[in-house]
């Protein structure tokens, strides 16, 4: 496969920031890393660092053209959407010092992309990833969920989009999984 467009998704986490870096070549998507930055144990500035720098090492050594990033979704717990998002701050930071192009997304809008509904669970997000990236085993909950959003811009900056229509994760799905999909993954 000749080199092409490479997309770094990232979900972010204040404990655990997955990351994954895909590589595009027509309609096909192949993984070329996949990960988790673990912040277990150290005060929140550390934490933010060490994001920061991770991601950092993930750029130079793949090269990504492109990035995107899952946005915040404010649960009940302000405190820890607050966390959240300065992790997420952390890892755009990090893009930013790269000059990486950054497109965001909502957490219902990546898995509808993905599995064609926004409501879907962890394992089925990891099961669409095995399956369109065609990994042998599906990767952690965190990893999975970075390479849905990696794959979710692909599916979004693919998309033909008619003059005057507005584009949609679900539009998009319907579009790219007939081609994405391998012959052997479909019933």
């Amino acid at each position: 496969m000749s080199a092409g467009i490479r997309i770094l998704g990232i979900d972010p986490g204040s404990r655990s920031t997955g990351y994954g870096v895909i590589e595009l070549d027509g309609p096909r998507s192949r993984c070329l890393v996949h990960g988790c930055i673990r912040c277990e144990g150290a005060n929140l500035p550390e934490r933010l660092l060490k994001i920061l720098r991770d991601l950092e090492a993930v750029i130079r050594e793949f090269s990504p053209s492109e990035a995107a990033v899952e946005q915040v979704f404010v649960r009940r717990n302000v405190a820890s959407s607050l966390i959240l998002g300065q992790a997420r701050g952390a890892a755009i930071c990090a893009l930013a010092a790269a000059e990486l192009p950054l497109a965001e997304y909502a957490p219902a809008q990546i898995k509808s992309a993905l599995v064609g509904h926004g409501r879907a669970e962890k394992p089925q997000i990891q099961h669409m990833v095995k399956v369109l990236l065609s990994l042998r085993t599906a990767p952690s909950a965190d990893a999975a969920d970075a390479l849905a959003v990696a794959l979710c811009h692909a599916h979004l900056r693919r998309a033909p989009q008619r003059p005057g229509a507005r584009r949609t994760a679900r539009s998009a799905w319907r579009q790219f999984v007939p081609q994405a999909v391998p012959r052997s993954a479909k019933p």
